[in-house]
């Protein structure tokens, strides 16, 4: 299972774990992943997307129907 956002496309990245003796070691740094279903009254029908929780926050704020159209005229 791809740990990747539907909405933003947020994915892993790599970078370095630095221990206290400055040594380092590669490591992973994974988006926060969710499986959410969102219900879009205007068009009558249930979605279920895989969000990381910051593209969640601006669904809360802007509402699912709003964000989808602003992603939908960036491309």
């Amino acid at each position: 299972m791809a740990r990747v956002c539907d909405l933003t496309g947020k994915r892993p990245v790599s970078g370095n774990s630095v221990s206290h003796s400055n040594r380092k070691t590669k490591r992973r740094f994974l988006p926060n992943i969710i499986d959410k279903r969102f219900f879009i009254p205007e068009l009558g029908e249930w979605i279920e997307l895989r969000l990381c929780t910051s593209a969640l926050r601006t669904i809360n704020k802007k509402g699912i129907f709003q964000y989808l159209k602003e992603l939908e005229a960036k491309g």
